[in-house]
């Protein structure tokens, strides 16, 4: 059965909203104290967006022309994109971390006409490039540089030009998007990719509009949540989340510091919030060590409460009734144990969502049993981000859920995900070859992932089809699903990325979570020691060892993780062993810490 999908473009449904409810809140930003959320109507949002449009028209920009944004998530973006969007032009997504190499890779193959910064040190990134088509450089913070080589205004600036020329021209902006359709060009955004030089992905207007209404058809947005918006607006999981408030009317809070998100939920107090499992894991970390360190009758309390929980959901997703007295027992568990935990993420989450990267079963089960269920979904950069979600009230732990709206879904031979609809991409930019290699005949998508379906329609994901690990013994390892065990066995990691390719066994790369391993260190010979001197202690390595032992009960024996580097930092970002969307670059990590991988095999072992 077809989506419905009542709009033309981004800005026809854009400015339909601002019609329909403008004196609703729309979107909110940090009070300078962070005493909580300012808000602004969708009539304030449609104001500034219109004359960031008529703005940007008067700098050149036309129908299907790229402009670049490269700012952490924050309001400015969100009314820059709207602004493009409303100008006919087409978003360039760079994210903020993107070092001035790659940042002038992309301006310059999108040939983007204006880039928006949020700063000098952002906008200095292309400086000396050569960039032709780019004309103006617009700040959301901080003094144009006179000296520039490509023009600067501040974003203030550019509204005040845009405001005039409504006010000469009120019906321009209505005129620019009458005849934009659902086939135009409304996004590139350049994979960030675990290999390789980034990817212009080509998404357009219909595929997004489709993204805002299957959202709401499955139940994910509602007109009377709250949604605290913090991922890369970058990333199309950020985009996909614009486009369903928007058709909503879901008032949203923007703010992109990762840093205050613990803090600040309590003070938002959202309903729906969306996030990588990186997040989650933290959340599950934090929870558990702080019970672990209390000790006694606290350390004993919360592991009744969560082997109440497990064992309630453990029913639930059977599809068993749970007796009076289980019901009873969790009761009182929630009351000693998990409300503590609710209150911690604002005491009024409805939902939660959890995308870009695999979420441990053994976590989704924690967060169900705290009655805060994560519906995981699933969708890639080429497929606008959302594709399969768990419906709320349909929760199937382990699975990525069902299609969202009429997207399909087929199975191929070997086992790979293929996906057909709107919200597929166009294509790579400039790259017709690659384009022609993603596609089947029939115009399938193929999304390099492994996974089945079930009767019911719900998506289970494997791995990565290019991710498996081949040992020199022949035997396949999944390394996603055994660092995503780990990370759920042991409180302590960060991050965990198995090796194996063309090895005679399986080793493993551990970074230590900074905040935990700190809490873990306390009250005993470790504390006020450095973070590098735990990773590199005796007492680390054996506590890692421990739980790496009990993950090794739970594996094949080609799996079994046959020796351990506890690392001396994190993966980040910056050291090229991190995505944007907190995805492991496999190439990075083992290039960085070759030396530390190589003495995992020295010596030898049996093949296995």
């Amino acid at each position: 059965m077809s989506l419905d999908v009542p709009y033309r473009s981004i800005p026809d449904m854009f400015l339909k909203r601002v019609a329909a409810t403008p004196d609703r809140p729309a979107f909110a930003h940090p009070a300078p104290d962070d005493s909580g959320p300012v808000w602004l109507t969708w009539a304030q949002v449609g104001q500034r967006a219109r004359a960031v449009a008529a703005g940007l028209h008067g700098l050149g920009v036309g129908r299907e022309d790229p402009v670049a944004i490269l700012s952490s998530t924050r309001l400015d973006w969100v009314l820059a994109d709207f602004g493009i969007m409303c100008a006919g032009g087409a978003t360039t997504t760079v994210y903020p971390t993107t070092e001035p190499e790659d940042t002038t890779y992309i301006v310059a193959d999108s040939g983007s006409r204006v880039l928006f910064a949020e700063n000098p040190a952002q906008a200095a990134k292309i400086a000396g490039a050569t960039l032709p088509a780019l004309t103006h450089v617009v700040l959301f913070d901080g003094t144009p540089d006179p000296a520039a080589a490509v023009p600067q205004l501040t974003l203030a600036e550019l509204e005040e030009r845009g405001g005039r020329t409504l006010a000469d021209d009120p019906g321009l902006i209505e005129r620019l998007t009458a005849d934009l359709g659902p086939d135009h060009l409304a996004t590139l955004i350049y994979t960030s990719g675990t290999t390789g030089r980034p990817k212009g992905v080509e998404l357009l207007h219909g595929g997004w509009c489709w993204e805002g209404v299957a959202q709401a058809e499955v139940g994910l947005l509602r007109t009377d949540d709250l949604q605290y918006l913090w991922l890369p607006l970058a990333h199309s999981f950020g985009k996909t989340l614009l486009c369903g408030a928007t058709h909503v009317g879901l008032p949203t809070y923007v703010d992109g510091r990762v840093e205050k998100l613990v803090e600040l939920l309590a003070v938002v107090r959202p309903t729906l919030m969306c996030g990588a499992p990186r997040v989650f894991e933290k959340v599950y970390n934090k929870a558990v060590t702080t019970a672990q360190g209390a000790g006694g009758a606290k350390a004993k309390i919360f592991a009744w409460g969560v082997r109440v929980g497990k064992e309630k959901v453990g029913l639930e997703q059977a599809g068993r009734p749970v007796p009076a007295g289980l019901r009873l027992r969790y009761a009182l568990a929630e009351k000693l144990v998990f409300s503590k935990l609710q209150a911690r993420l604002g005491g009024r989450i409805r939902v939660l969502v959890s995308g870009s990267a695999p979420l441990s079963k053994e976590i989704a089960t924690f967060f169900a049993a705290a009655n805060l269920p994560i519906s995981e979904g699933y969708g890639l950069t080429e497929s606008s981000a959302g594709n399969f979600v768990n419906p709320p009230g349909g929760l199937r732990i382990g699975t990525v859920g069902r299609a969202m709206g009429d997207l399909e879904c087929r199975i191929d031979t070997d086992g790979e995900i293929l996906v057909r609809g709107r919200p597929v991409m166009r294509g790579y930019h400039h790259l017709p070859e690659d384009t022609a290699a993603a596609f089947t005949e029939d115009g399938f998508f193929r999304t390099g992932d492994i996974g089945s379906l079930d009767d019911d329609g719900y998506l289970r994901i494997t791995d990565r089809k290019k991710d498996l690990v081949k040992t020199s013994g022949g035997k396949y390892v999944a390394p996603s699903h055994i660092e995503g065990m780990f990370k759920a066995l042991c409180p302590y990691t960060s991050q965990a990325v198995v090796i194996g390719q063309a090895r005679n066994y399986c080793t493993m790369l551990v970074s230590l979570d900074p905040d935990a391993i700190l809490g873990w260190a306390a009250g005993g010979p470790l504390e006020g020691r450095s973070y590098a001197e735990i990773a590199a202690s005796a007492e680390a390595r054996a506590m890692v060892e421990g739980y790496v032992a009990q993950l090794n009960a739970k594996l094949n024996r080609w799996e079994t993780i046959k020796k351990v580097t506890v690392l001396p930092r994190d993966l980040t970002i910056e050291d090229g062993e991190m995505t944007p969307s907190l995805k492991i670059k496999r190439r990075g990590v083992e290039s960085n810490f070759a030396a530390e991988i190589d003495r995992m095999y020295e010596g030898s072992l049996a093949e296995i």
